[in-house]
């Protein structure tokens, strides 16, 4: 009997092709330098499958995007953009994703010529910081881009309910918008995209996540109209909109299909904002209170009356105590992480009770809370399936330290 000794230059390239798929990109890229059969199973679209191209366009180069098409890549994130768009755009006509995130020079103009047909297959457009870009941009995206499904456009100051009530118009598939920080949107937007103004648009019925953080002039009008017309949202992030009051919440409280609301520093939220919450129907598994200073512990025990179900709550720098933890911690037998970070009125009574009862916790935050010692913290280091644990400030005595 003899030896048939394999070596890697005998393999199949299917075979290398599978074997490069498991590569992070960078070594993908240095294993089709190796050799023309390497080359050519680096290149083959099983490898590259997901992957997110990251270019600096400076200069041209004729065989990068012929090379990207190749490799079946149609995800790209463009980190600075000194040529035109329209460059990219011709380049990979089969593009799904598109990342313009923080390309300052893209304007309006630069858009304009970008986006002159149909681009069927696009499905995620990010513009976020892009800050020239204004309404008349998303004129053109509501009509070229049909089928697009996420738009970022975080920190687009010059976005007023004239762009909203663009995208209400022809975004008829979006399931992701962002209009963080964009300090023009009003009401009268939010319900253009609810479908409040049929007459002139149908609206965006089919999102699913929507993020109007820090959008200042937004009131409970909003969230009336948000309940009405957005049955499908699943994720509502309004960190920071001052406007928004208890109210707001009743028409939040019956929205089904809502599991993440976040509501961190949204100074006019107090305990009977959570007590409308829980009052509702909700199936909250994430809710985000964080630096509310009007909510207690009264809230504690409205949540563990009517939002029992939570796996995440945050409740940095609220005005909660042992007491409300006690009022708590017996319902939530689904909660895994729980952020009381700054809560400086929780002691190692408030740890106890929280490693006797809530013993799926996989993650806890205790940055800033100045009253607990090492008595605590032992209590709740033997807590079964904990991973994290923030101390962040956090300082033991000299004489508490583990020897």
């Amino acid at each position: 009997m003899f030896e048939m000794e394999t070596h890697i230059s005998g393999l199949f390239p299917e075979i290398l092709a599978i074997i490069f798929s498991y590569l992070d990109v960078r070594d993908k890229g240095r294993v089709a330098q190796v050799c023309a059969a390497w080359r050519d199973a680096s290149y083959h679209k099983s490898v590259w499958r997901g992957v997110e191209a990251k270019l600096h366009l400076r200069r041209a180069n004729p065989s990068l995007f012929p090379s990207l098409h190749t490799r079946g890549i149609r995800k790209v994130q463009i980190l600075s953009l000194r040529r035109s768009l329209s460059y990219v755009i011709q380049g990979l006509p089969n593009i799904e994703s598109l990342n313009l995130c923080g390309c300052f020079n893209l304007t309006d103009n630069g858009l304009g010529h970008a986006f002159v047909q149909d681009i069927p297959s696009l499905r995620i457009l990010n513009l976020s910081l892009c800050k020239p870009i204004t309404d008349s941009s998303l004129g053109r995206i509501a009509q070229y881009l049909k089928n697009l499904e996420v738009l970022e456009l975080g920190g687009l100051s010059n976005i007023t309910n004239t762009g909203l009530l663009l995208i209400a118009w022809g975004l008829h598939k979006l399931k992701s918008l962002n209009l963080r920080s964009c300090r023009h949107v009003s009401d009268v937007g939010i319900g253009h995209l609810a479908g409040m103004t049929r007459s002139a648009a149908e609206g965006c019925l089919s999102l699913e996540q929507m993020t109007l953080q820090d959008c200042q002039k937004l009131t409970d009008l909003s969230l009336k109209h948000v309940s009405k017309g957005l049955a499908k949202l699943k994720v509502l992030n309004l960190s920071f909109c001052g406007g928004i009051s208890d109210a707001g919440m009743i028409h939040l409280s019956n929205m089904n299909h809502l599991s993440s609301l976040n509501l961190r520093s949204c100074d006019n939220i107090s305990d009977m904002g959570i007590m409308h919450l829980a009052m509702g129907s909700l199936q909250l598994s994430g809710l985000d209170v964080s630096f509310c200073d009007k909510i207690g512990d009264q809230s504690l025990a409205y949540i563990a009356q009517g939002l029992y179900q939570l796996k995440s709550l945050s409740l940095c720098s609220c005005h909660i105590s042992d007491d409300g933890i006690n009022r708590m911690v017996r319902q939530m037998h689904e909660l895994k992480t729980l952020n009381i970070g700054q809560c400086v009125r929780i002691t190692d009574k408030g740890l106890e009770l929280i490693a006797d009862h809530l013993t799926q916790l996989t993650g806890i935050d205790l940055y800033g809370c100045t009253k607990i010692t090492k008595r605590g913290l032992e209590r709740i280091t033997q807590l079964p399936c904990l991973k994290v644990l923030n101390l962040g400030l956090w300082q033991m005595t000299e004489s508490e330290k583990v020897r």
